[in-house]
């Protein structure tokens, strides 16, 4: 299936795409971008070229080629209008499959964003964040560099997440903290009830003990454990 792009998007000469895209009015891809199948981006998206980065050489990526960091997009993921992903900087900036960002979203460079992911409307992450697999955040949040919003965890709206917060849980505030299981994502993802005492334990109460806590699981939350030491 061929892609479907409007006479008034740039499409610039170091952009590979895959199949099925459609790029909508005005959108700018610039850089070394790559797209993969059946993605669509509404009008004025903008993907790729010089990170956000002072200092950083600015070009006119969308027409010559560009020697600054890449952009990865996965496939089946929706753009809305003025969604901007900046180009990568130590690394590439990467977007998995099947994310749903709405208007005025921004992924700044370095970005690592999973899959399944909903990325809210005027939701700011920073340069470096990593954002996990089935993660949803609210309308306006803004997360704070180098952090990471983990699996499954849900950030409500105009949040700003400035520490390490747990994956499987609904955190809120400013800044933002823990203050529930997502027990929607837990659902989704076929967790029985029986197991909500042992992570809220954990990720809620401070015990460090993930042995109760089922295999498919304990990766994510041994990861947050680590972090949050580290941080």
């Amino acid at each position: 299936m061929s892609n479907r792009i409007h006479p008034t998007a740039v499409v610039g000469p170091e952009v590979t795409l895959g199949e099925g895209n459609t790029i909508g009015p005005y959108c700018v891809l610039q850089g070394r971008v790559t797209l993969g199948d059946d993605n669509y981006l509404a009008s004025h998206v903008v993907v790729g070229g010089a990170a956000e980065v002072r200092g950083h050489d600015m070009t006119a990526s969308w027409e010559e080629p560009f020697d600054g960091g890449p952009v990865r997009i996965g496939s089946r993921n929706v753009l809305k209008e003025l969604v901007t992903i900046s180009g990568g900087w130590a690394h590439e900036t990467s977007v998995g499959d099947d994310g749903f960002f709405m208007t005025k979203a921004h992924i700044n460079h370095d970005g690592r964003v999973g899959d399944e992911v909903t990325v809210s409307a005027m939701v700011v992450a920073a340069g470096h964040v990593t954002i996990g697999d089935g993660a949803n955040l609210g309308l306006g949040t803004v997360v704070h560099q180098r952090l990471t919003v983990p699996e499954g965890s849900m950030i409500g709206m105009q949040s700003a997440v400035t520490r390490q917060l747990p994956p499987f849980v609904v955190s809120m505030g400013v800044p933002a903290r823990a203050a529930r299981l997502n027990t929607h994502r837990l659902d989704r993802l076929g967790v029985p009830a029986d197991q909500h005492v042992p992570l809220a334990a954990v990720l809620l109460h401070g015990s460090r003990d993930t042995s109760a806590i089922q295999e498919s699981l304990r990766p994510s939350v041994d990861a947050w454990l680590e972090r949050s030491a580290s941080h």
